[in-house]
């Protein structure tokens, strides 16, 4: 049995089908391209396009090639000031089964009805391909329509936290970071950005155990600066 305030597996982090779903989950806006015209959807907020958005199997057979094809394009930009603030892409491309329907409007009704093909995810570590499958079994997670809130709390409010965070990075910071700044918030754990004059590089820090809902999120937040608080070493960035 691991006892609470271990460390969880470092490994442990999302899958490429859940973070897809998470970005879809937290999306305020997307691009849709179809027929050769580029829609920008807007005020998704509250609104997972996964409920409107019906994905089907290919069919197989050449019909598809004649239905419009569709590509749906979201971007994750961090909420927090950090270089670089996209973290991911992510696309889906099919074809229409049915007309288009704006996925922001707020009737209840709009849907769109489309022959799956592919998902991507692009991250700094490369593409990641997402089959229907495995995209369907997925779950968003569940911190996903909060973390923008909570990590601009953290950063506002509590940037001596942040700080203290550092204590728990390995190997330790050296003099030529300049400014940590956290930049993702999942249900293994939190991602801080180290920048430093040239680059940065981001260092995940697990929770003791995964999340199952958001009401769990404080305990185990906590739980990371006392981790922080037992360790000696001194941090050399300024609180």
């Amino acid at each position: 049995m691991r006892m609470f305030g271990a460390p969880a597996t470092p490994a442990a982090r999302p899958t490429a089908a859940e973070r897809i779903r998470s970005v879809l989950e937290a999306a305020h806006s997307m691009t849709a391209v179809t027929e050769g015209v580029r829609s920008e959807v807007r005020h998704l907020d509250g609104a997972d396009p996964m409920g409107r958005l019906h994905l089907h199997p290919a069919e197989p057979g050449g019909e598809a090639e004649h239905r419009p094809a569709i590509r749906l394009e979201f971007t994750d930009i961090a909420p927090t000031p950090v270089r670089d603030r996209v973290r991911s892409r992510v696309t889906v491309v099919g074809r229409l089964l049915t007309p288009y329907s704006d996925l922001s409007a707020d009737t209840g009704t709009g849907s769109t009805c489309m022959e799956f093909q592919r998902a991507e995810l692009e991250t700094a570590e490369g593409v990641f391909h997402v089959g229907l499958e495995e995209l369907d079994a997925a779950r968003p997670d569940p911190l996903a329509p909060y973390e923008a809130g909570m990590l601009t709390h953290l950063l506002d409010d509590h940037q001596d936290l942040v700080t203290l965070l550092l204590r728990l990075v390995q190997p330790a910071p050296t003099a030529a970071v300049l400014r940590v700044l956290p930049l993702a918030l999942d249900r293994y754990g939190i991602t801080l950005r180290l920048e430093e004059r040239r680059g940065h590089r981001d260092v995940r820090l697990p929770f003791p155990s995964p999340l199952d809902d958001v009401e769990q999120s404080g305990a185990q937040i906590q739980a990371l600066f006392s981790a922080a608080r037992r360790r000696s070493h001194r941090n050399t960035l300024p609180a």
